[in-house]
């Protein structure tokens, strides 16, 4: 049955956190681009996926790691 429902006891799966989101800073500093490089990535949607955290950016490190394999496979 393909349609077949898990019983409503049983929990959610739970992803961990990773232990540090990234900040900007920490983007350009891992790929050697200046700041303003990064929130140019930000305002044009090509970088790595960011979230905010109030007024906070942020990046999940395992979004960043998918962005570089990503922008590998398109540049090989």
């Amino acid at each position: 049955m393909a349609n077949r429902r898990e019983p409503a006891d049983t929990p959610p799966t739970v992803v961990p956190l990773p232990a540090r989101f990234l900040a900007p800073e920490d983007i350009a500093a891992m790929f050697g681009v200046p700041l303003e490089t990064v929130y140019q990535w930000r305002r044009k949607r090509t970088g790595p996926p960011a979230f905010r955290a109030g007024r906070h950016l942020r990046y999940h490190p395992d979004a960043v790691a998918q962005w570089v394999a990503d922008q590998s496979r398109e540049a090989a």
